[in-house]
């Protein structure tokens, strides 16, 4: 079993910055990308960004020069840190992950239960 477990998000104002974290537990022998994806009120869910096992980033246009991912392998952890916070930002922020587990020979994407980020104005 396996699970991506989020954290970190709130109620900020304009202008401000949240930090969220997601760890991925229980029988994980690797992850490949990792990656966090938006869902507005009415709106499909959307990219944010991504990260590979190397570091490389890609993020959507909308948040690039405001939003950070960052990863930390040895803790099977990645980060968003969200600078500049837009009240259009407000959204449930899911964590995506592609895990092997160790009884698997390929990896499988997995999805975290989603944190509310809310940004008022």
């Amino acid at each position: 079993q396996v699970q991506l477990v989020e954290s970190g998000g709130g109620l900020v104002q304009a202008g401000g910055s949240l930090r969220l974290s997601c760890a991925a537990s229980g029988s994980v022998f690797s992850i490949n990308a990792m990656g966090w994806y938006r869902q507005a009120p009415g709106k499909q869910r959307e990219l944010v960004g991504t990260i590979t096992t190397a570091g490389s980033t890609n993020y959507a246009d909308s948040v690039k020069g405001r939003f950070t991912i960052s990863r930390d392998n040895a803790k099977n952890t990645v980060y968003l840190q969200m600078n500049s916070l837009k009240p259009e930002d407000t959204a449930v922020y899911y964590c995506n992950a592609y895990i092997r587990k160790y009884t698997d020979y390929v990896h499988y994407g997995y999805w975290g239960q989603g944190t509310q980020v809310t940004v008022s104005s």
